[in-house]
């Protein structure tokens, strides 16, 4: 993704269910509209991250895979 995070959230090495607490905790600092990118190394967060989008309401942009490394950039909701 092109644009600048205004945050970015390094969960490298954490395991199921810290990435998603720090996450939570991440999200409510953010601006209303702001872009977070999330990077961690535990596999279970393809499936938590992007039901924590859902649940939630903020918008998963994209996520990706490289080298064992998994990317996520989320736009936190409007308030």
């Amino acid at each position: 993704m092109s644009e600048q995070p205004d945050a970015i959230l390094d969960a490298s090495g954490l395991n199921c269910p810290e990435p998603v607490m720090l996450l939570h905790n991440k999200v409510r600092d953010l601006a209303a509209g702001g872009l977070l990118k999330v990077i961690a190394t535990d596999p279970s967060t393809q499936r938590d991250i992007p039901k924590f989008c859902v649940f939630l309401g903020h918008e998963l942009l994209e996520q990706a895979e490289q080298d064992g490394t998994f990317l996520y950039w989320i736009r936190k909701k409007a308030d």
